[in-house]
């Protein structure tokens, strides 16, 4: 079969607000429920995919999180850490079976028009993706790690460093790939499926393998004039 070229979807779709008893139950759920209340009423709607689990997924996290756009839509068995520390814009999918690992003083920002696929993991305590990121299935990133020191003791026990990682607006990550703790990746620029970033991708890159090395520059982009 040959190759086909048909539109984009998610990223072009039009703007939608959230119905008014929407917002004001999740309004109702806050006002009311401790986060810890609202994790466990999650738990009832996490796996289904009517509207109405679709639609209580979406409350509860409106009503958790710091802040929360419209349009969102959370797949079946999407878990999280910390919710109450996650910034989510409008128009947002988060694929099914996605995991956010917040931390109690972290921050997760996610922008609008954001795509996340399914099985995607998130070390979430110190995390930016911004507007029209599109986060291929299984990719994973991890923005802490052990000290290792002192060495006459299990690297599990020595200090953590939680370290910032963004990606910036219009990236794309493969399936797959892996950014390391302290990376950002440049505004436009391309991961490619499996790829390990552990250093810093610029604007309009493309870059693959492991450890990830720069490919190419995107069609009509000037390094020169960065």
């Amino acid at each position: 079969m040959s190759e086909r070229l048909v539109k984009a979807v998610h990223g072009l779709q039009a703007s939608v607000t959230d119905r008014d008893f929407e917002i004001g139950l999740a309004t109702y759920l806050r006002e009311r429920h401790p986060v810890s209340a609202l994790v466990e009423m999650y738990g009832r709607f996490a796996a289904g995919d009517s509207e109405l689990d679709v639609l209580l997924r979406r409350a509860i996290w409106r009503a958790g999180c710091r802040s929360f756009g419209h349009g969102v839509r959370i797949e079946p068995y999407v878990g999280f850490k910390h919710l109450e520390t996650f910034e989510i814009g409008s128009h947002v999918f988060i694929g099914a079976a996605a995991y956010l690992q917040g931390r109690f003083d972290g921050k997760c920002r996610i922008g609008d028009h954001v795509w996340i696929g399914p099985q995607s993991y998130f070390d979430a305590r110190d995390l930016t993706l911004e507007d029209y990121v599109g986060w291929g299935p299984g990719a994973r990133v991890l923005g802490s790690e052990h000290t290792g020191i002192p060495t006459n003791v299990p690297i599990i026990q020595t200090d953590l460093v939680i370290k910032p990682v963004v990606v910036k607006r219009g990236a794309d990550i493969g399936t797959g790939a892996v950014l390391l703790p302290g990376v950002t990746v440049g505004e436009g620029a391309i991961v490619g499926a499996g790829a390990v970033v552990t250093t810093d991708v610029p604007a309009n890159a493309v870059v693959a393998g492991v450890p990830a090395r720069l490919l190419r520059w995107r069609d009509g982009h000037d390094p020169q004039g960065d």
